[in-house]
């Protein structure tokens, strides 16, 4: 392989890692625990939102939820929303990693 080729290659690559990183930016994964709290991440792994439903606020006021509680929650259910971003990053970075490989 030539290096004008290479270098057209790399190119090309680059193109396609910015635009599949545009894309994951606008994928968007929801993750909801016990009816308690709902988060929404995007495919890129940047927390796009964080809601506690009528039902935590209820039980917070009547004591059948306390703060340690939601607190454990809120931090379950955004790994779980984070683990699936990871995952469809990586399935669509795959292209990118294949395509990077064959450079050598």
């Amino acid at each position: 392989m030539s290096l004008f080729s290479k270098v057209k290659d790399t190119y090309r690559i680059q193109k396609d890692a910015k635009r599949i990183k545009k894309e994951l930016k606008s994928i968007h994964i929801e993750a909801e625990e016990e009816g308690i709290v709902q988060v929404t991440v995007s495919a890129e792994q940047e927390l796009v939102s964080v809601k506690y439903t009528e039902n935590a606020m209820s039980n917070l006021k009547n004591g059948s939820l306390n703060k340690e509680k939601l607190e454990e929650l809120t931090v379950k259910t955004i790994n779980r929303a984070m683990k699936k971003a990871q995952e469809i990053a990586g399935q669509k970075m795959k292209v990118v990693w294949d395509q990077m490989g064959s450079l050598k």
